[in-house]
């Protein structure tokens, strides 16, 4: 059984592409890694599982239903930069 699926995920901000129909799907009791070099959508699809920010077209599902806002607390993220003021 899937417990983290993405499909058709698109995402544009102003006149950039950042997401093109991205589908990704993770198995139970599995270990995945999203690699790939700068600029190419990770921080944007992590964004968008978290809904910190919206797609612009797709779904997320997390166990088989559409993700919701409860939904969140059941995920862990730790970007780098960390959004605490500097004094």
């Amino acid at each position: 059984m899937e417990l983290f699926e993405a499909k058709n995920i698109d995402k544009v901000f102003a006149t950039t592409q950042a997401l093109t129909d991205v589908s990704i799907s993770v198995k139970e009791q599995s270990i995945f890694g999203l690699l790939g070099p700068n600029g190419a959508g990770k921080t944007t699809l992590i964004r968008i599982i978290n809904q910190i920010t919206a797609p612009d077209r797709g779904e997320i599902f997390l166990n088989g239903k559409k993700l919701t806002r409860k939904d969140i607390t059941k995920i862990g993220y730790l970007p780098e930069e960390r959004g605490l003021y500097k004094k």
